[in-house]
């Protein structure tokens, strides 16, 4: 599991960032899992807002990123930002700062 410590240190967040990496095998299940662990835990904890980072995206081409997208459009049934990114390339990091910033304020 996530860890009852970490657990109650995110109950303080105004946003949660999931981060995911591209070579997952299963993108959506893994974040269902993750979402059942802050369920368990505390089911308010899902109110907050959520952003998925699909990271290591340096790793993938275009064709498999457009599956990976395809993949959450039609499997993911919560509405949630997504951003692509790689630390690795600094790809998409501005992006995903000014999200986490936006939701941040929007929530405040």
């Amino acid at each position: 599991g996530l860890g009852h410590r970490f657990l109650r240190h995110i109950e303080r967040n105004s946003c949660l960032l999931f981060m995911i990496p591209s070579d997952s095998k299963d993108i959506v299940g893994e974040y269902e899992i993750l979402k059942n662990e802050l369920k368990k835990f505390n089911p308010e904890l899902l109110v907050k807002e959520r952003i998925l980072a699909i990271s290591k995206v340096d790793l993938i081409d275009d064709e498999l990123k457009l599956l990976i997208e395809k993949d959450i459009n039609t499997n993911l049934k919560d509405k949630i930002d997504i951003v692509y990114i790689s630390s690795a390339t600094n790809n998409n990091l501005e992006v995903l700062k000014d999200k986490i910033w936006h939701t941040i304020n929007a929530s405040s």
